[in-house]
């Protein structure tokens, strides 16, 4: 099954990492669905907790994490036993990430504003693991024919000038175009050509003594933040769940409402 599907399905050797991101996916979306499912009290699941310490589903995720990666490393890149350590990892990985904020946070935040973090962590995480599958290598480098990547000035210098764009547009406290101009070096361009985010190092190195671009900057950043806080809250709440605040507000909103 596993040739077949190397064969005609995705490219030689990345049938593990197709079995890791679905895996990853997966884990993520039912793991929503039972914490969900727990917070409603309905269902037969429930939380756990061992020497009245509750156990989050992060500690699991980590051990499996490590089983899968040793695994995977022991185990060679094909063979029935890549794809297993693959599975393994992608369900490992997806209980860490769907817990990023706690571990960031050292704190139970799930269901508070600040565990959305964990949400846009695993939606980030798998649109780059997409890109690594369709062919997407890190810097650049995919671009470059195969008489350039004979070249290594070539190759060194490529990677040099798209990690450096990366690198002045996460300076610029565009965290996500960063990440994903790593992949599509294109991406860097319309980061570069944007004002700085007012807090962002950018701003305080070359904004320091220009008090206009410093008030376009804040400008900028309110009227984005505003604009997409609508979108991300509508998918934040489809895809993690309302918060705790939400849901007393919307509590509230009902016994207000006159009968």
């Amino acid at each position: 099954m596993g040739d077949w599907l190397q064969r005609n399905i995705v490219e030689p050797g990345k049938l593990p990492l197709l079995i890791a991101l679905a895996s990853f996916v997966l884990t993520f979306v039912i793991t929503r669905v039972i914490t969900r499912l727990i917070r409603a009290g309905r269902g037969p699941f429930g939380n756990v907790s061992a020497g009245g310490v509750h156990i989050h589903h992060v500690v699991p995720g980590v051990v499996l994490t490590v089983v899968g990666g040793f695994g995977a490393v022991a185990s060679g890149r094909s063979g029935f036993g890549s794809y297993v350590c693959a599975a393994v990892f992608g369900i490992g990985a997806g209980l860490v990430l769907d817990e990023f904020a706690l571990v960031l946070h050292l704190d139970d935040v799930y269901w508070t504003e600040a565990g959305r973090k964990s949400v846009e962590v695993v939606v980030v995480t798998a649109a780059l693991v997409g890109l690594v599958l369709v062919g997407f290598a890190p810097f650049g480098v995919n671009d470059l024919s195969d008489e350039e990547l004979q070249d290594r000035g070539t190759v060194l210098s490529t990677v040099a000038v798209n990690f450096l764009f990366a690198l002045a547009v996460l300076s610029k406290g565009k965290v996500k175009l960063a990440v994903f101009s790593v992949f599509v070096p294109f991406v860097a361009l319309f980061g570069l050509v944007r004002v700085a985010r007012p807090d962002s190092p950018w701003a305080r190195r070359f904004y320091r003594r220009r008090p206009r671009a410093r008030a376009r900057a804040v400008l900028r950043a309110y009227h984005h933040d505003r604009r997409w806080a609508g979108p991300r809250r509508v998918l934040g709440d489809w895809l993690g769940g309302k918060t705790d605040a939400e849901l007393s507000r919307a509590a509230e909103h009902r016994t207000d409402a006159p009968p």
